[in-house]
């Protein structure tokens, strides 16, 4: 592997994970939280604040802010973190950028006012009155991560199994690897590339609830199995690696439906992605997961006395 891998996490990394999970509307209803969490968080910010948050998109310069909140220095809070943005003049802004992309804000003042705007009023109506434990099971998280890494045989391996199946290619200039786990956006991952580092934001499956339910995870494994045609997708998959174009042309279904299929069970661990950059090139069968799967599920319906 020609690139290094690090785990870590700090509480402005789901600062901005919480922020994406509110302005990504077209994944809401895919996000583990309970579907009245979008609505109800919304309910609670000023009419003023959710009607910006609803003008705002996914785009290359909500790409920038995940980089700038990457190249903080490490320990500072959120409010540490809003206070050493707002000391940065544009020139700062562009000297810091220009180390691991040339693609900037068309007017960088204006681009860095607009995000310590939205960020400040995020913080102080959303994520300030967080349950401290989500951080705390982040950084936990990440603590056990990086306690696995250190004595993995196959860091490849570990990526996979850290991040439920996503295999990062070796690319010309790609240095280092980091993965931050987050929550809010579970069971999705974030990932942007920048040159010599790639951000990877993974779901780090990690609920809060009745301890004596099934947990959503391996809830999601079941069901993303219950379709003939993610079957078929399996089946074909244990064939080798696919493109997304050859299971579509497999399946005979619009690229629409085939991508909600290949979701699924991504989601549920069963198809490894295989990433260059930031781009899918190709998926392949996870053959170990059905046997996890089923110890999981006769663990859950035979538990040891």
């Amino acid at each position: 592997m020609d690139y290094r891998v690090n785990i870590t996490f700090e509480p402005r990394y789901e600062l901005l994970s919480s922020l994406h999970t509110i302005i990504c509307r077209k994944s809401h209803k895919k996000i583990d939280l309970a579907p009245a969490w979008v609505k109800e968080t919304l309910n609670h910010l000023t009419p003023g604040f959710a009607s910006m948050l609803n003008e705002m998109e996914v785009d290359s310069e909500w790409k920038i802010t995940y980089l700038l909140t990457y190249l903080c220095p490490d320990g500072l809070a959120p409010e540490a973190f809003l206070a050493w943005l707002e000391a940065k003049t544009p020139g700062d802004l562009y000297e810091l950028i220009a180390g691991y992309t040339q693609q900037f804000p068309k007017d960088m003042g204006l681009y860095r006012s607009r995000t310590l705007e939205v960020l400040s009023a995020w913080n102080e109506q959303y994520f300030r009155r967080l349950d401290p434990a989500v951080p705390g099971a982040l950084r936990a998280e990440a603590g056990q991560r990086r306690a696995e890494l250190d004595g993995a045989p196959d860091p490849l391996a570990f990526v996979e199994r850290t991040t439920n199946g996503l295999a990062f290619a070796p690319k010309e200039g790609l240095e280092q690897l980091v993965l931050m786990p987050q929550y809010h956006f579970q069971p999705m991952n974030v990932i942007y590339h920048f040159g010599k580092v790639t951000l990877c934001h993974y779901a780090a499956r990690i609920y809060f609830g009745d301890e004596t339910d099934f947990p959503p995870q391996e809830y999601r494994m079941i069901r993303a199995l219950g379709e003939q045609s993610r079957l078929k997708i399996l089946r074909y998959l244990s064939e080798g690696p696919r493109t997304f174009t050859e299971i579509v042309r497999h399946l005979k279904l619009s690229k629409g439906i085939t991508h909600d299929h290949v979701f699924k069970l991504r989601s549920g661990g069963f198809i490894r992605a295989h990433i260059e950059g930031e781009t899918v090139t190709e998926y392949s069968l996870r053959a170990e997961m059905l046997d996890v799967m089923h110890r999981k599920l006769v663990d859950y319906i035979r538990p040891q006395k």
